[in-house]
């Protein structure tokens, strides 16, 4: 089935089971040729996955483009690992640890989503088994041309279990970030945008973005429905920072359809990551709602 249980209740309650079991059938366990050939020109990868305590991350890969290929019609290798201090460093080594992968290229607005299985752990990188594999459609990516790529400086900078006032100014101006979420069937990672301003600061240990319209699957909303776990990445694609937290979210339902997630965070990591490349300021996609103020959460409107 391309659903469990928290996909599909998401669905129902948004009337949208129909179309979420067309738009399904475009998830399968291969490697399409196009989808191998577009992994292998890019410079990034982001992984999803649990850290030995059970949080979940999400962490960026960089390298020069070919350090992630498909070797097999359900397989891919990726060439070298994450950078020291990452909380998915020691994850990433073990077998059978479920993550989930998500490719995307800023100059073209396109992105893949590979889920499964570490397949082989190794100082040099690590290959991952395939179950699931899929496009998105380029709605609320921007833009953004590479301009130089910059090694030095490289490492954690800060830790923490909530935010800090310049890491809040970040997140308040970013207008991508990635979220890591998970369920009995696996892990996913997956790409949220929109314009600065889209993920609001409630306060350091809580923040919230609008669930925009996409492809109604509610993938990531049916696992925080299953699982509230999640991880999310901010990338500064202007100076190479990422900004990692890990805590656990739950959505939201308005009247209207309106939905949102709200999370709460245990743990921050802040970092500059090795041989990082840098790149332009954004075009906005043209798909960018208007940033709207949320109102306050009401009792019951999650789905759990």
């Amino acid at each position: 089935m391309a659903y469990h249980w928290g996909s599909l209740a998401v669905q129902d309650r948004l009337g949208v089971r129909e179309l979420a079991d067309h738009v399904g059938r475009s998830i399968g366990p291969d490697i399409p040729l196009a989808a191998a050939a577009f992994l292998a020109r890019q410079p990034h990868l982001v992984v999803g996955a649990a850290d030995g305590a059970g949080r979940l991350w999400a962490s960026l890969l960089t390298a020069a483009p070919g350090f992630v290929r498909a070797t097999a019609p359900d397989r891919i290798a990726v060439a070298g690992g994450l950078p020291d201090g990452d909380p998915l460093a020691g994850a990433l080594a073990t077998a059978g640890t479920w993550v989930g992968t998500i490719s995307l290229d800023p100059r073209t607005r396109r992105r893949l989503r590979l889920n499964g299985t570490l397949d082989e752990a190794a100082p040099g990188g690590f290959a991952v088994a395939a179950g699931r594999v899929f496009g998105n459609c380029p709605k609320y990516l921007q833009k953004r041309q590479p301009l130089a790529l910059a090694a030095q400086g490289a490492g954690v900078v800060r830790r923490g279990d909530a935010l800090v006032p310049d890491q809040e100014r970040a997140v308040r101006a970013a207008d991508t970030f990635f979220v890591a979420t998970a369920a009995e069937d696996g892990v996913e990672a997956s790409h949220r945008g929109g314009l600065p301003g889209f993920v609001e600061v409630h306060a350091p240990g809580e923040l919230s973005w609008p669930d925009y319209a996409g492809n109604a699957m509610f993938l990531t909303l049916g696992n925080l429905t299953a699982d509230p776990r999640a991880g999310l990445l901010f990338p500064d694609w202007e100076s190479g920072a990422v900004l990692q937290l890990s805590g656990r979210a739950r959505p939201e339902f308005g009247a209207g359809g309106e939905r949102r997630v709200r999370f709460f965070v245990d743990a921050v990591v802040e970092g500059l990551h090795p041989g990082r490349l840098l790149w332009s300021a954004p075009e906005y996609s043209p798909a960018n709602p208007p940033v709207v103020p949320s109102s306050p959460p009401h009792l019951g409107s999650t789905t759990r």
